[in-house]
């Protein structure tokens, strides 16, 4: 899951845009969006982040400043500790040539000091769009954790892995029709970006529009 590589493949999947979104970090944002403008890819730079909740919300960004400020309050709320490589392996920090530059040594899959409503309003304040992550998980989605999407967190749009589960989140009244629903590839491996099945209309090709879209 390098730069290179994973704008090639979301390339040769035929998709316009993807987003760069690591566990708690956007250290490799820059470079992949670096490496998807010189190749004619959009690439959002963002953040699946984990609050206190133990919930995963999509963090999407306008630029790559926004993202880092961003990422600086979150570095503030993670807990002191150090990653485990024998444990947890590497997190790699590449450049746009994919050669090795860094090694973050945070333990990123922590949760946040952060909830959910604090996180929504520093990503709001930065121009971003916050989106509950697969909602029809059993971990680390919000209805598994809170069983329902607080009404007084003002967003709209959900992220959901499997039609199925959104299905039966939906029937059953738990999750309110009037969200729009989407789904990402939420790939860990270059195999798993999703093919060209997903589509969205906007006025021209950018971040903010999208981000815009999905506010």
């Amino acid at each position: 899951m390098t730069p290179n590589n994973i704008v090639n493949m979301a390339i040769i999947k035929g998709l316009d845009a993807i987003a760069i979104t690591d566990h708690n970090s956007v250290e490799n944002a820059a470079t992949c969006m670096e490496v998807g403008k010189e190749n004619g890819l959009l690439v959002i730079p963002g953040m699946e982040l984990q609050t206190r909740e133990e919930v995963h919300v999509v963090c999407l960004f306008p630029d790559i400043e926004a993202a880092l400020a961003f990422q600086e309050y979150v570095y503030s709320k993670l807990p002191p500790l150090k990653n485990n490589e024998k444990l947890f392996g590497e997190q790699l920090v590449f450049d746009k040539d994919d050669e090795i530059v860094g090694h973050n040594d945070r333990l990123l899959l922590s949760s946040s000091d952060m909830t959910l409503r604090d996180a929504f309003n520093k990503v709001n304040e930065l121009k971003g769009a916050f989106i509950p992550a697969h909602i029809d998980r059993e971990a680390y989605g919000i209805i598994n954790a809170l069983g329902f999407v607080p009404d007084d967190l003002p967003i709209s749009t959900l992220e959901y892995k499997n039609e199925e589960g959104l299905k039966k989140l939906v029937n059953s009244g738990i999750v309110p029709k009037r969200y729009n629903f989407i789904r990402s590839s939420d790939a860990h491996y270059l195999q798993d970006i999703s093919e060209r099945q997903n589509e969205m209309e906007v006025d021209e090709l950018n971040s903010l529009n999208i981000i815009n879209k999905l506010k």
